[in-house]
């Protein structure tokens, strides 16, 4: 989506379309506030009107009154000062009104709008979050546009009252000149020009600086987050991270600066010329006055309306300057929220040759801005009771490949089959339900322990016994009785009375989530036990074996102690499948894993 330009003067009335968005967020937000503070809004702004309109009545009534004292005279000076103690406490209260619906607005609003961007990284493929520019605009829409929805539609509302406010205020002033309108409405038009400006280079400072900002966020995560500060504290990072958080904040703050300078300056130079405009009226009606054309009532009232109606044309203009800058802002949430999403058409539940299991044919994937294939010409076969054990280097291309199986990416080239259907015929929730898998890099949840494992199977996300028999076949019962509330122990540091857990047991936790997935035929372990001792080890994949034996089985490990009982076993190289067979075959080969395995035993010996 293409983003306006606020250096474009035909882009100045085009970018207030989202100000119809914002109104009908507000509406869909909650009906009955949108209408209070419609029904507030035209109640303020008519008031003060009548309060000045009153004021001259009050005025010309005492001068009346002095002039030739009577009880009736009297009287309706008095009327009129209880109409307009009745007026001014009409206002304050619907002023207070505004300020109470617009605060429970801002509340639900932003809860809103958070669902919205939140509901939209749901749909979004691994991919696009693993692209930087795709963060830029996550960053943007969480920081800004949150707010903006609501401050827009305020600033709306204030548009609104301050335009009946002016209404009703030409009414009084034409009868003393339209002259009079016309410098009213001159003498505000300076600064607004001033704001609309500088409104829009702050919205191109904002966005092109939003990697700096995203970098500052990531260094002051890792300068206080408690997986990170140990390594800080004994590589001794602190000085070094906090001094480049410093320097992105200097940098930052003296961009800031210069625009802040620049814009109060000339708001302050611009100003004077709304103040001219002003005392030039004063002057004007206080000569009228003096000549006998007015009354003291019209000239107090003049004098009232000319100032008050100053001030709503300058705040009216200062709001179609502030939702100008809005709408740029809010431009930032559409363009995250109107990111384009993958089309997911699949919806099959069941394959045409059930038992087929997984089929990798001629498969290449290149992640986006690569000029080298990941996986380049992958083909697989694994059927239902085989294993299939995944060995090689860092970076061969392992992980990759199961990110495919799993359609969290789609190949660049060739197909991947389940039950000989291509996995794009699949529903996601059905083929995802068929598939357990746990990654090295798996989420270590700040919740209750129990809560950790039911992660493995949503539909069973709270049910403690589902917990306690897959922690039993993941190994991390005996360490979970023994902490503080068992099943219920609130995990990590975050939280109250959390406790964490070793890097073994956090991955016994990962494992006993794999377990939870019961109705899954295709199981997959990446690294699962790289912090277990060797009989824990051996342990797990006893279960394991068990557990999978009328399944399909991935296993991805350095260890070739736990690869050798796989049915086929596969070597990676750079993205490509450089030898299979089983343990025994492969050892007669004597390549590539027959080196490994020999290499890795005589540290054994």
């Amino acid at each position: 989506m293409s983003q306006p330009d606020p250096s474009s003067p035909r882009n100045f009335l085009g970018v207030f379309s989202y100000s119809k968005r914002a109104l009908i967020l507000v509406w869909e937000t909650s009906r009955t506030l949108a209408i209070v503070l419609g029904a507030l809004t035209l109640v303020a702004g008519l008031l003060p009107a009548g309060i000045a309109y009153v004021g001259q009545l009050i005025v010309d009534a005492v001068v009346s009154a002095m002039e030739a004292p009577s009880p009736k005279d009297l009287g309706t000076v008095y009327t009129w000062v209880g109409v307009e103690a009745g007026l001014v406490v009409a206002l304050a209260a619907a002023q207070r009104g505004l300020a109470a619906a617009q605060s429970l607005l801002r509340a639900m609003l932003g809860q809103r709008v958070n669902e919205m961007i939140l509901d939209k990284a749901q749909t979004l493929s691994l991919t696009q979050f693993e692209d930087s520019e795709f963060y830029d605009k996550l960053t943007r829409a969480r920081r800004e546009a949150s707010q903006r929805p609501l401050a827009l539609v305020i600033k709306t509302f204030g548009l609104i009252q301050n335009a009946i406010s002016i209404a009703s205020f030409s009414v009084l002033l034409f009868q003393f000149s339209a002259w009079a309108l016309l410098l009213l409405i001159i003498g505000a038009l300076p600064v607004f020009v001033s704001e609309a400006k500088f409104s829009g280079e702050a919205f191109r400072l904002f966005r092109w600086r939003s990697p700096d900002t995203r970098m500052q966020m990531y260094l002051e995560t890792v300068l206080a987050r408690e997986d990170s500060i140990k390594e800080v504290q004994l590589f001794g990072l602190g000085p070094t991270l906090l001094g480049r958080y410093k320097a992105i904040f200097k940098k930052l703050f003296a961009e800031d600066r210069r625009l802040t300078l620049r814009r109060e300056g000339w708001g302050f130079v611009l100003g004077l010329l709304g103040s001219m405009a002003f005392y030039f009226a004063y002057g004007w009606v206080v000569f009228e006055t003096a000549a006998g054309t007015l009354t003291l009532g019209q000239m107090t009232m003049y004098l009232l309306v000319f100032k008050q109606g100053q001030s709503a044309v300058s705040a009216m203009l200062t709001a179609i300057s502030g939702m100008y800058e809005d709408n740029l802002y809010l431009s930032n949430l559409y363009e995250y929220l109107e990111q384009p999403v993958a089309m997911e058409p699949g919806v099959r539940t069941q394959g045409d040759l059930p038992g087929d299991g997984i089929r990798f044919e001629n498969v290449s994937f290149r992640y986006p801005g690569t000029e080298r294939d990941a996986l380049s010409h992958i083909d697989l076969h694994l059927k239902p009771g085989q294993s299939l054990a995944i060995v090689g280097e860092n970076g061969s291309g392992k992980t990759t490949l199961i990110k495919l199986m799993t359609r969290l990416y789609r190949p660049s080239a060739g197909r991947i089959l389940l039950d000989g259907n291509d996995l794009m015929e699949w529903s996601v929730e059905a083929l995802r339900t068929r598939i357990g898998v746990i990654f090295q890099d798996f989420v270590r949840y700040q919740l209750q322990v129990g809560e950790n494992i039911g992660a493995g199977d949503v539909s069973s996300f709270n049910d403690e016994a589902r917990w306690k028999a897959s922690a039993e076949q993941g190994e991390a019962a005996k360490f979970i009785g023994d902490l503080s509330r068992g099943y219920h122990t609130q995990l990590g540091r975050w939280f109250k009375d959390g406790q964490e857990l070793s890097g073994g047991q956090w991955q016994k936790i990962a494992l006993s989530r794999a377990f939870m997935r019961e109705g899954a035929d295709l199981l997959v372990l990446d690294e699962p036990t790289a912090a277990m001792d060797a009989q824990a080890e051996a342990d797990i994949f006893e279960r394991f074996r068990d557990y999978a034996r009328d399944k399909m089985a991935i296993l991805i490990s350095h260890r070739f102690s736990t690869v050798r009982h796989a049915h086929q076993i596969v070597v990676m190289n750079q993205g490509q499948i450089i030898e299979r067979g089983d343990h025994a075959k492969l050892l007669a080969l004597d390549g590539r894993y027959a080196h490994l395995f020999n290499l890795q035993a005589k540290g054994y010996r």
